[in-house]
């Protein structure tokens, strides 16, 4: 099985450049091949090419729409992260919630 490559996007990159660390601990943990990188929406497009998943900071769920349209052309499923899932750095249920985007 290929990678799963996901990318985490927020406002600067810093919140979900956390997420992601936690997201890399998770998934070392449980023997998965899943790259995660976070940057911030600026560079969103930059990457669509090279991603299977893109995962937008909860305050960027009114641009769902937006980056959903953005991101069809490459095959990349989009969804908004749970609010308690970015809240408390669950590396694991995001992992979970992006894998469960490409069944």
């Amino acid at each position: 099985m290929a990678t799963t490559k996901i990318l985490l996007c927020c406002g600067g990159g810093i919140s979900s450049g956390m997420l992601a660390q936690a997201c890399r601990k998770a998934a070392k943990k449980k023997g998965l091949d899943v790259k995660i990188d976070a940057k911030s929406e600026s560079q969103v497009n930059d990457y669509l090419s090279q991603i299977d998943v893109l995962m937008l900071a909860p305050h960027y769920e009114v641009e769902l729409e937006k980056f959903t349209k953005l991101a069809e052309p490459h095959g990349v499923k989009v969804a908004v992260i749970a609010k308690d899932v970015y809240g408390m750095l669950d590396g694991e249920r995001l992992i979970e919630a992006a894998t469960d985007l490409l069944k």
